[in-house]
C-alpha cells in the first residue's frame, strides 16, 4: 500500500532554484502548479492553498547543464525581474550577516488572511479605460510593430501573449496600492512594463547578432507609444 506524503509544493511560497536545471519532467509538473492550481500523482487531485506563489532563478552566465525553460512555462510567471551585483554597501550587509555569529531572529509578520484581503483590495484598484487602451498599444507593439515601429520588425520573432495585457495590468494595480493611490497611473505601467514583457518578447537572430535584447526592445517600444 502506497500512502501519499505531500511534499514541499504545497507551501505558500515556492524557491526554485536554479529553475532551468531541473528535468523536463520537474518542469512540467512545475507548470500544473501554476495553471491549474493542483497536483496529480497518479489517479489522485490535490488542489493548492488559495496563497500559493512560485519564485524561481536563473543562473544567466553557466548553460552547461540546463534545461531551457519552454515559452509556455515560462509565460506562466507574471514578472521577471533582472537582479545585478549589489551595491557596496549592499555587499557589506549581507558579509556582516553570513559571517558573524548571531543568526538573524525570524518573526511573522502578516498572516495568510491579511495577504488575501490585500489582494482584494488591489483587485479593487481603479483602472481608467485611456490606461487599458494604452497597455494594450504596448502588446500590440509587441506583435505588430509594422504599425509605427518599423525598424522592430525584423528584430522580434514572437510578441507577447495576451497574459501580457493580464498581468500588466495586475501588476500596474499592486503598484498603484504600494503607493497608496486608489487608481492606476500610466507611470505604473511603464514602471513594470519591462518586468512584465522583457521574457515574452522573444528576439530573432539578428537582434541577437547586434546584441540587442528583449529588454532593449520594450524600452524603445516604451519610449515610442504615445502615453495618455
Amino acid at each position: 500500500e502506497f500512502t501519499v506524503h505531500q511534499g514541499p509544493i504545497f507551501a505558500n511560497m515556492i524557491l526554485a532554484d536554479e529553475v532551468n536545471r531541473a528535468p523536463a519532467k520537474v518542469q512540467s509538473a512545475l507548470l500544473e502548479c501554476m495553471q491549474e492550481r493542483q497536483v496529480t500523482i497518479g489517479d489522485q487531485t490535490f488542489p493548492l492553498s488559495d496563497l500559493f506563489l512560485v519564485l524561481a532563478t536563473q543562473n544567466p552566465i553557466e548553460q552547461e547543464g540546463t534545461y531551457p525553460l519552454p515559452e509556455a512555462q515560462v509565460d506562466r510567471f507574471m514578472l521577471k525581474v533582472l537582479v545585478d551585483y549589489p551595491t557596496r554597501e549592499e555587499e557589506r550587509l549581507i558579509v556582516d550577516r553570513m559571517t558573524g555569529f548571531d543568526l538573524p531572529e525570524i518573526k511573522p509578520v502578516i498572516t495568510q488572511e491579511d495577504i488575501l484581503r490585500a489582494r482584494n483590495v488591489v483587485r479593487s484598484i481603479y483602472v481608467d479605460d485611456k490606461v487599458k487602451e494604452y497597455v494594450l498599444d504596448l502588446v500590440q507593439a509587441t506583435r505588430s510593430p509594422e504599425n509605427g515601429l518599423h525598424d522592430l520588425k525584423p528584430l522580434i520573432a514572437y510578441g507577447a501573449s495576451p497574459r501580457a495585457s493580464i498581468y500588466l495590468i495586475t501588476a500596474a494595480r499592486a503598484h498603484a496600492f504600494l503607493r497608496g493611490r486608489g487608481y492606476v497611473a500610466p507611470e505604473d505601467v511603464k514602471q513594470l512594463a519591462g518586468d512584465v514583457l522583457r521574457h515574452r518578447v522573444i528576439t530573432t537572430y539578428e537582434a541577437e547578432a547586434e546584441s540587442i535584447t528583449s529588454t532593449d526592445l520594450v524600452q524603445r517600444i516604451l519610449d515610442n507609444v504615445e502615453v495618455p
